[in-house]
């Protein structure tokens, strides 16, 4: 039987009891990844403000759903949450069809590049890096907001942004072994949120080995390099993402109140 962290099962507890902060945590780390997903299945005829619309629709529809969800079974949520997702793009797809007909124009063509069964789809890889990805960059956005500035500036500019010691010193205006120090007590705060974060978005066997496979439970060098790696790829892909759909990251106030999936 899959043994489930508590932390996992809290976080699950949270969206049944529809508490809005935990609503807002899955909006923050998953709404993106969503929306390009959306983006990428409408080939263009998905403008921002509907991929923004449709991703609201999925949350809504999975706040009618959640009290389904099983995590022992060890289906993935993200699968769960994308499956949703292709359901929510199939009834735009329907209703975008149905108008055209019903002005007595042709139907439009919407491209759909998402699997059609209606069962659970299976996610490809880059789909799971993406969302491993989010999970990443939802711990160094909560690390960063407890952190003093000047440290988390530190960190960010020698691991994050791949500068060397010495020019961030020279930067900011300290000593090397004082961006060092600094470097280190965010390391060690970001390694403790990853391994929360992780647990608390994370159903399955599979994905709490993620970290390790990606480099994050290695010596101190180590991580460095591969946070900032999946930092700098993550930033490259969610700018590119933006700056193609002109996409808003920014909370909408959406109400999330039980519906029929």
């Amino acid at each position: 039987m899959l043994m489930l962290h508590p932390i996992t099962t809290t976080f699950v507890d949270r969206l049944r009891n529809r508490e809005e902060a935990a609503w807002f945590e899955l909006w923050e780390v998953f709404g993106p990844v969503i929306r390009a997903h959306f983006a990428k299945w409408g080939r263009g005829a998905i403008g921002p403000e509907t991929a923004r619309d449709l991703t609201q629709e999925t949350l809504a529809q999975l706040s009618g759903s959640i009290e389904r969800f099983d995590p022992t079974r060890g289906v993935r949520f993200s699968t769960w949450l994308l499956s949703i997702a292709r359901h929510v793009f199939g009834d735009e797809v329907d209703r975008r069809m149905a108008g055209k007909r019903g002005a007595g124009r042709r139907a439009a063509s919407l491209e759909v590049t998402a699997p059609q069964d209606a069962g659970v789809m299976m996610p490809d890889q880059e789909y799971e890096r993406q969302v491993f990805r989010a999970k990443v960059l939802a711990a160094i956005r909560a690390v960063e907001s407890t952190s003093e500035f000047l440290s988390f500036q530190m960190f960010q500019l020698r691991v994050l942004e791949g500068s060397n010691g010495r020019e961030v010193a020279d930067r900011i205006g300290v000593s090397e072994p004082t961006v060092s120090r600094h470097a280190a007590k965010v390391r060690d705060a970001l390694r403790k949120e990853l391994v929360r974060t992780i647990s608390a978005y994370s159903f399955t066997e599979e994905e709490s080995r993620e970290a390790e496979r990606a480099g994050l439970a290695a010596s101190d060098a180590a991580f460095d390099a591969a946070i900032g790696e999946l930092y700098r790829s993550e930033s490259r892909q969610r700018g590119a993402d933006d700056e193609s759909s002109g996409a808003s990251s920014a909370w909408s106030g959406v109400r999330f109140e039980a519906r029929s999936a």
